[in-house]
């Protein structure tokens, strides 16, 4: 596993090892059950302090991406598939958003949009 901090972003450093180590469970790198760096051997790789590494490991416990056994460490929880479908949604809102401000830009209809769209799907067989 490869966390890359960037002292750049303007994003807090618990928040990007917590977007980080999402995407790495959402996309299968890390499997199910698998143990993660312990909080202060992450800490000590990343040269950050410890509680910024535990605030991110918190967060990704409290929105349900881990889970933590007393005396032997933090693991990757199984994947609840309703959490992963709630977090695809997300992207595709995001998305959505964004093809509405480019559509809107360039003055193209709803209905317009909705027949590339289905376009799309029958092309990809959705």
């Amino acid at each position: 596993m490869h966390i890359f901090i960037d002292n750049r972003s303007g994003a807090p450093i618990y928040d990007q090892i917590y977007a980080q180590m999402k995407n790495l469970i959402i996309s299968g790198e890390l499997t199910e059950d698998s143990p993660l760096p312990s909080i202060r051997n992450l800490a000590k790789d990343l040269r950050i302090s410890v509680i910024t590494t535990k605030r991110a490991y918190d967060e990704l416990e409290k929105e349900g991406f881990i889970y933590t056994v007393a005396g032997k460490g933090c693991f990757v929880a199984p994947k609840n598939v309703e959490l992963l479908r709630e977090e695809n949604l997300k992207k595709i809102e995001k998305y959505l958003q964004e093809i509405a401000r480019l559509a809107a830009s360039c003055n193209l209809s709803r209905q317009e949009l909705a027949d590339m769209l289905y376009i799309l799907g029958e092309e990809e067989d959705i």
